[in-house]
């Protein structure tokens, strides 16, 4: 059985040591759309080292490598075409306030969870990011969909999510990005060809390479922290969203933002063509 709950879940992917600096920490900031007015005193807070502040949303670099050890065929339970894995949805709990600048880290991926969804499986990463004298830092978990191999009789899982409020947004947040977006954000660890490669996006159905859904992930987390948040990365205790479409490079990703006590809602879809981005996003406030 190319899927087996019973053996995968609770099974090591991947561990590792991440040492970041703030130049590790700028870059992400720029791949995520940062310092497009280079003078302006809020945009240099994220793209200088004096003062330097770190999008909570940077937590998912240094957990990124715990959980690539999937794509081997290590974990037991779990044999699948990496060519049908889909990353469907992404979760941080952000325990350090404020994040490091700079920083030595340990991650650790487990299987936290198999459901089977018919058509697919679909896989949950936990993967536990501490310092370097153990105290924690992040807990990401990573959603990824395993096309054509459910059907294996498991637990669906929890249905829905939790969509925006039906009110008018209570602020919109436009994101213009680059043509060459997705290649700054390669540089940040996932060399993806889907990302760079037109031949290899062309076979996989797309006009041309698209943007990292963990890009789009992370330019609205930032159009949330600066339009909602007064820039205030550490207000934000977790953060979760389900990839719901793609950004082409160059496209401007329109974030809509509703604040609803300690929760913040976001809708994110691409202004030129009306499709969505990010679906069910919550932010959760400390």
């Amino acid at each position: 059985m190319p899927v087996d709950p019973t053996q995968a879940v609770g099974a090591l992917v991947g561990e590792g040591t991440t040492t970041w600096d703030s130049g590790d920490v700028i870059l992400y900031h720029l791949a995520v759309g940062a310092g497009s007015d280079p003078v302006a005193p809020g945009e240099l807070a994220y793209c200088y080292e004096v003062g330097l502040k770190v999008l909570p949303s940077f937590g998912v670099i240094p957990a990124q490598g715990a959980m690539l050890g999937l794509l081997g065929g290590r974990v037991p339970g779990l044999s699948f075409n990496p060519m049908l894995l889909l990353h469907g949805e992404q979760e941080i709990e952000v325990a350090a306030r404020p994040v490091p600048a700079a920083a030595t880290a340990r991650s650790v991926g487990r299987v936290a969870a198999v459901y089977d969804k018919g058509k697919a499986a679909l896989v949950v990463v936990e993967v536990e990011t501490t310092g370097a004298s153990g105290e924690p830092l992040f807990r990401n978990r990573f959603s990824l969909f395993l096309r054509g191999e459910g059907g294996f009789g498991g637990d669906p899982g929890p249905r829905g999510g939790e969509p925006p409020p039906e009110e008018a947004p209570d602020m919109v947040v436009e994101s213009p990005t680059l043509p060459q977006q997705a290649l700054l954000y390669r540089l940040l660890g996932d060399r993806n060809p889907l990302h760079a490669d037109p031949a290899f996006a062309a076979a996989a159905g797309f006009e041309r390479p698209i943007l990292h859904g963990l890009c789009s992930y992370g330019v609205a987390c930032k159009a949330a922290v600066d339009g909602m948040l007064a820039g205030d990365p550490g207000a934000v205790a977790g953060y979760r969203a389900r990839f719901a479409g793609v950004v082409l490079p160059g496209e401007t990703i329109v974030t809509s933002l509703w604040r609803r006590g300690d929760r913040l809602h976001l809708a994110a879809a691409t202004k030129e063509r009306g499709t969505p981005v990010l679906a069910n996003a919550v932010i959760t406030l400390r």
